[in-house]
Parts: structure tokens; sequence; C-alpha cells
């Protein structure tokens, strides 16, 4: 089956994901923005036939089977929605939404519709990642005490970019820290305890922010992300009878080493085409031929609980000294 891809937003993040659908021969029918130069300017660049200076127009396209909603993070609500009322699945960019609440109400209406629906979280589909899950899920180092997960980098300070910027959802958390969280929870599911701790930023979004997780088992995942500093960005799982050490950029690996007690270490390795949005494109693919609204390996129902747990986060923040 193929899949007619329309994709909403003309930033850097539509430009990478078209790239990538371009490379596996995916169709791209149509592109909209908010405005129209901007619209017929990215259909130009990648020979896409039909650009549209509204969302609405892009949503109303019956040629387009499900659209990549790749707006700044506060955006994403509104247009899901307006795409999920004219009868188009979406992929959304994650973070899902900027709250719960919202998550919950395009998953109640993708459902209500019938329609397919996912949060892009290409990492879970990225090849390391899979056989991570697979090691684990094999006893390869027991039973999972333990998940260190980073993801900061030093931004240059802008109070109109949208990582400072209050009113476009910025800070590390929402941008950066859905990364180890969703990656934690991957492997430990939901905690029982949330703490967190942050720094904000001049605008008042959060700058640097330190998550625990804490679960009846025993486990912990201890998660960093920030805007302040450049962090390993790799990631450790830590069991009873070994440890996988994922490499950096941990949220886009392509090597992890598996530590065995008595044994030698092996590493795995994966070759990534593109820019490693392939993978999540083809999962969507799948999705669609099997006539699936919803993926078992980035499920809405683990997307909605997510989003609570960052809400949960956000409210527990203790300003910086």
């Amino acid at each position: 089956m193929t899949i007619r891809w329309g994709i909403l937003g003309t930033g850097g993040i539509a430009r990478t994901f078209t790239e990538d659908l371009l490379l596996l021969g995916h169709k791209v029918a149509a592109v909209g923005s908010r405005a129209p130069h901007t619209a017929q300017a990215f259909a130009d660049r990648y020979g896409i036939g039909s650009a549209y200076g509204s969302y609405a127009e892009l949503a109303a396209d019956d040629q387009v089977d499900v659209v990549y909603v790749a707006t700044p993070h506060s955006g994403h609500y509104d247009a899901a929605r307006v795409c999920l009322e004219a009868g188009r699945g979406v992929l959304v960019e994650k973070p899902f939404t900027t709250s719960a609440a919202d998550a919950e109400a395009l998953v109640a209406l993708a459902r209500e519709r019938g329609l397919f629906a996912m949060e892009a979280m290409w990492t879970r589909f990225n090849p390391i990642v899979t056989r991570l899950r697979e090691l684990i899920a094999d006893g390869a180092i027991g039973d999972v005490t333990a998940v260190y997960a980073d993801f900061s980098f030093a931004a240059d300070y802008d109070p109109e970019h949208r990582l400072w910027a209050p009113e476009l959802a910025g800070g590390a958390l929402l941008d950066l820290g859905i990364y180890p969280l969703s990656f934690a929870w991957m492997l430990l599911g939901e905690p029982d305890s949330v703490q967190a701790f942050a720094s904000s930023a001049p605008t008042g979004v959060d700058a640097n922010t330190g998550i625990l997780l804490g679960y009846s088992s025993g486990a912990v995942a201890l998660l960093h992300c920030g805007l302040l500093g450049d962090s390993p960005q790799t990631a450790t799982i830590v069991g009873t009878t070994g440890r996988v050490e994922v490499a950096s950029p941990a949220w886009r690996p392509s090597a992890m080493t598996l530590h065995r007690k008595g044994a030698e270490p092996e590493t795995f390795t994966a070759g990534l085409p593109g820019h490693g949005y392939t993978y999540q494109a083809e999962e969507v693919a799948r999705c669609f031929a099997d006539g699936r609204t919803e993926s078992a390996v980035m499920p809405l129902d683990e997307t909605v609980a997510i989003a609570r747990a960052l809400d949960r986060i956000a409210a527990r923040f203790t300003p910086a000294a």
C-alpha cells in the first residue's frame, strides 16, 4: 500500500522528515503552511504537487492519507485536531501535545473517527533500540534496576527562539526531556513516584532539569535534560546480571554495548539510512497496510500516560535558589 503523506509545517524538522520519506520512496502529496509562499517554496524544493497556505486546506485534500504535524509544540494540538476532523490520520511530532488534557482529547477524537494517530517518537523505532528491548525481554541483564539517560546541550540564549519562549512551549523538558522520559518508560513502565528539580531561564521556561522516577519494584530512573551545557547524551540500563550502555546520541543511537557478568562485552551496531526517521515512517506504512489505527510500539495510551507524567514533572519543579 502506498501512503500519501501531507506535511504540515515547513521548518527544519519538516524538511528532515520529508527527505527521509523521499529516500524511502514514499509519496509526499501535499504541504501546508500558514503562508502560501513558504508552502510553495517547500513544494518546489521537494517536488510536491500541492501547496496550501493554510492547515485547513491541507487537511481537506482527499489525496492525503496521513499528515505529519511539524509545527512548534504549542501548535500540535490545534493542527492535529484540524487534520483529524477532516478525516486525515496524523503523525504528530513529539511531544504529542503540551498537556495531558490535550493529548486525551486528540486520542479520543482519533478513536472516535477510527483514524490513525501516533506520536513521532522516532527513537522507539531505531534498530538499536529495538534490539535493546529484545535483549531486556530475553533477560540478558536480569531484572532492570536502574535507567540513566540524559539529553542536554548548550543553546544560545534568545528569548524569541522557540526553545526559550514560553508562548511556544519552550524549555528543556518538552523539547529534550521527553526523550529520556520516554526511554525509561519504554523499559520500566509507568512510575509510582515522580520527583523533579529545575532551574529557570529568564523567560521562565525550565533550563536545566533533573527527574527521578521511582517504582514499587525498587527500580529507579535518573534523567536529565537541559539547555545550559553539553551532556554525554547517553543511556545506561543496569540489571541484576549486567548492564547495557547505549552510545551517544542515545536518542538516535547507532551502537550499544552489552556487559554480562562473567562474559566479554558484546557491541551491537546498525547503520541509519538518511536522518534516521525512516523507521517511524515505515511503522506508519505498516499500520496502514494492516488496517491498524495505532502502533504497538508507541501506543496512544502510553503517549497519554507520558503526557500526564510531563504534567506531574512540571508541577514538581523546584526553582533554583
